[in-house]
């Protein structure tokens, strides 16, 4: 392979990507996204619009091409136009743009029924557009529409419709798999055949991604001779959309042996801008820049990590601007947690290590993923509960909440192995919970403490899955916290409410020595 073979990268993100079902970028957000493609990750160029479309996309590209000017960008921003002279370049002239990407057909098929007209009037009508281009000093590069499908069904019109450009003053053909039909081996023979023809013509490669190949095809074109490939950040794009910029540069790096000025550690931050803009969510499992592509879950992965970085490959996140993490839930061993402990800059002993991995086991029974930022939480809800002995349980409940009527908790509780059963109505569910609560400590002739504040709070970041902490401070003679930690709310006051119930009873049993040994423990979890 030749070592010095460089490859352009020309994203159109603003362009093709636009045409995602729902996307519509303000002109500020335009010139936003430009500034990054260019300056931060430096493709070789942009195309940011179609021509005539409206005045907010006029405005848009105005905004980027005096920018571009006063940076002397202006050479690597393109507009789409069309076979219409002269309306596509007055609008190019309007807007300050210096390069059109002209769109013709590139099928006999798009010819014959879209357009409506002759091979040879189509030529004629191309010419015509380039030399009133030429005239307005506007650079042109040749869009080949639907050339695939072209290559499959109408040969002969395609390989003459390069040959007639190649004699014409453009300075790229660009070749699209309109419609996303083309498989690898196709790519490359296609490929292949035309570089050979025509081996003095600058072409691009335009994959679109409906069979999930947009990256195959790209590939398959880089390695067979084409000198330029489209992308657009996230992948976005009309129907499946295209290849994935930051999946591409991936592959250029790791499989070939080829030039790109793109800076990929950039990619992320790009990536979560256009997220941000176009309001397209990114797939969790999305390569490079979805949000669990470097997370090991499994907890023999992070062992592997530890011993000789045996489950990493050549996809390293810092490439991207990113870093590896280590998921919390009901797969995860000793050494995910130690992973993000490391992290949190926090130790534990053995016994509290092995506590707090149960806990993050259960709770991931209850929910998909534990985040490092619930760790904290979890780890002070380890070891209260580890400087408690437990007498009292809640042994189960059943509780109902009606529009238009009040909540209801039927609970059944064990104290010292004998079990009772109460339930009770009340203002809310927690509320039910402490009235049948206090039927079954009326019966048992035992005081309870007084509820003096409840305070609820989530790990920074969290969202409607996330963690939820209670902490509710009782006054019993003397004022102390319990904190309870469960994805549900109710249920977290219900578990810091338990605590109580058996701090009390060693208050009870020896106040001086267990009010000093559970103030001690409780600071402590605070401060852990």
């Amino acid at each position: 392979m030749n070592h010095q073979r460089r490859i352009e990268i020309m994203d159109t993100t603003l362009r093709d990507g636009e045409q995602t079902s729902g996307v519509s970028f303000l002109p500020s957000e335009k010139l936003q996204i430009a500034k990054l493609l260019l300056e931060e990750l430096r493709v070789d160029r942009i195309e940011v619009a179609s021509a005539r479309v409206s005045d907010g996309e006029l405005e848009g590209v105005q905004k980027i091409t005096h920018w571009a000017a006063e940076k002397g960008y202006l050479d690597r921003v393109e507009v789409l136009g069309f076979v219409d002279t002269p309306a596509s370049v007055n609008w190019l002239i309007q807007a300050g743009a210096k390069v059109m990407n002209l769109l013709t057909k590139g099928s006999l098929n798009h010819l014959t029924h879209q357009l409506k007209k002759t091979q040879e009037q189509h030529f004629a009508d191309i010419a015509q557009s380039i030399a009133h281009a030429q005239e307005n000093g506007i650079d042109v590069n040749i869009y080949l529409e639907d050339w695939s499908n072209g290559m499959r069904n109408s040969k002969k019109y395609t390989l003459d419709l390069i040959e007639f450009l190649s004699k014409q003053p453009v300075k790229r053909i660009m070749l699209p798999d309109t419609l996303g039909l083309l498989s690898p081996e196709e790519t490359k023979a296609y490929i292949i055949e035309i570089v050979a023809q025509f081996p003095d013509v600058h072409f691009d490669f335009h994959a679109h991604n409906d069979y999930d190949l947009s990256v195959a095809n790209a590939m398959e074109a880089i390695l067979n001779g084409v000198t330029g490939i489209h992308t657009t950040v996230n992948g976005l794009g009309e129907r499946a959309g295209n290849a994935p910029l930051e999946s591409v540069i991936a592959v250029i790096k790791d499989f070939t042996d080829l030039e790109i000025n793109v800076q990929e550690q950039k990619i992320y931050r790009v990536s979560k801008l256009v997220e941000q803009f176009s309001g397209q969510h990114i797939p969790a499992n999305k390569p490079v820049v979805g949000e669990n592509v470097f997370t090991q879950t499994a907890g023999i992965h992070a062992d592997g990590d530890n011993k000789k970085n045996l489950y990493f490959n050549d996809l390293m996140p810092e490439r991207f601007g990113r870093q590896r993490k280590y998921a919390l839930g009901k797969t995860s061993g000793k050494a995910n947690i130690l992973k993000n402990l490391e992290e949190l800059g926090i130790s534990l002993e053995k016994d509290e290590l092995t506590k707090v991995t149960q806990r993050i086991i259960e709770l991931g029974d209850k929910k998909e993923r534990v985040t490092t930022e619930d760790l904290p939480y979890i780890i002070s809800d380890v070891l209260q509960n580890n400087s408690i002995k437990k007498n009292i349980h809640i042994e189960g409940y059943h509780m109902t909440h009606s529009k238009g009527l009040k909540p209801t908790v039927q609970l059944r509780m064990k104290v010292y192995g004998k079990t009772y059963d109460e339930s009770a109505t009340g203002d809310g569910q927690y509320d039910s919970f402490m009235r049948a609560l206090r039927k079954i400590y009326k019966g048992l002739k035992k005081e309870l403490p007084k509820l003096i504040d409840y305070h609820v709070s989530i790990p920074p970041g969290g969202k409607t899955d996330a963690f939820v902490e209670t902490v509710i401070t009782w006054d019993y003679g003397k004022i102390f916290k319990t904190k309870g930690l469960d994805p549900d709310q109710t249920v977290a006051a219900m578990m810091a409410t338990e605590k109580m119930l058996n701090i009390v009873e060693t208050f009870n049993q020896n106040p001086t020595q267990e009010e000093s040994k559970f103030y001690g423990n409780e600071y402590r979890a605070v401060a852990g």
